[in-house]
């Protein structure tokens, strides 16, 4: 266990290089200069030059690349250039929002939509099996931001039940922060149900053909035995493998949920970074997702053997 750990981790710092050279290059490409968005129209030829100095714009870029390479390893995200605070604490407390949305979102999709591909699959074709495809490749259809705007029309200006725009935190009012939080979690909970319903209809069709599904049913077990005890699990593996892919797309996607619902959350923190050509910013968010996006996959991979037992990790 503790060798592939370690493996899985090694294979992962190759990818977060190349994720952070990729990033640190091409935002260089953004049209606009930092400097000159902070100091205006009015500013001049020295005071530019003597801002750039101070943020580090006037070095080579390989020289620049390397400097913040190296605050990376020691934890330095660097400081803002819009607000001169340090990147990391805000990549924290905004990475808590955008989780929370996400982790409860994929939560409720997976206990929703894991059992009802799994009862289409075993009622193929049937009025049940057609309906629920249906519904599912409605919902995966349908873009988030369009979706999101549809829930805020309906649920917040025509009903009134839930705030419109705005984000109370949970450790301030737990209530009011459930009553925001419902609408995005609302939105990617219906999109993702639909892209795991069909996924896991797929797995179950496949595993219900195999010859010791056949093995159960000859020797007289139900078939709610049979797809519960014996298929389950089988079926369940590939759907895990793309919940842990639907998390980490969710995490480096979810600026325009938070966008449509004005949610302090981290793709919004990155969206603003991109508008103020904020370096620090773009930069620390990216490669904290991709962080991210390693460890879930790890957690995926540490979590297969729960369910198939023929897979080991070492």
């Amino acid at each position: 266990m503790g060798r592939f750990i370690l493996t899985r981790i090694a294979m992962g710092v190759p990818t977060l290089l190349i994720v952070a050279a990729t990033v640190f290059f091409l935002i260089r490409l953004i049209p606009g200069d930092p400097a000159s968005l902070m100091l205006g129209d009015m500013a001049t030829p020295e005071t530019l030059a003597a801002l750039r100095a101070d943020l580090g714009l006037d070095k080579p870029l390989p020289v620049q690349f390397v400097l913040w390479l190296g605050q990376i390893l020691t934890g330095d995200f660097g400081r803002s250039i819009t607000t001169g605070q340090p990147v990391l604490p805000q990549i924290l407390d905004r990475f808590a929002i955008s989780g929370t949305i996400v982790g409860i979102a994929v939560l409720l999709a997976t206990l929703a939509a894991v059992p009802a591909g799994m009862i289409a699959a075993w009622r193929q074709d049937s009025a049940l099996d057609i309906g629920l495809i249906a519904v599912a490749t409605l919902l995966l259809s349908i873009p988030t931001f369009w979706l999101g705007l549809l829930l805020l029309l309906f649920f917040g200006l025509h009903l009134g039940w839930l705030p419109v725009i705005g984000y109370v935190g949970l450790t301030e009012d737990f209530q009011a922060g459930l009553l925001y939080l419902a609408l995005p979690v609302l939105t990617l909970f219906l999109h993702e149900t639909g892209v795991i319903i069909r996924m896991a209809r797929a797995s179950m069709l496949e595993v219900q053909r195999l010859d010791y599904i056949t093995h159960a049913r000859a020797k007289g077990l139900s078939e709610p035995v049979v797809l519960w005890r014996h298929a389950f699990k089988n079926a369940f593996a590939p759907t895990w493998t793309l919940i842990g892919l639907i998390m980490g797309n969710l995490l480096g996607g979810i600026a325009v949920v938070e966008t449509v619902f004005t949610i302090p959350g981290l793709g919004r923190f990155m969206v603003d970074g991109i508008f103020a050509r904020d370096y620090p910013v773009i930069q620390g968010c990216l490669l904290f997702i991709a962080a991210a996006y390693v460890v879930v996959n790890l957690i995926v991979d540490l979590c297969y053997p729960i369910f198939d037992p023929r897979v080991t990790l070492e």
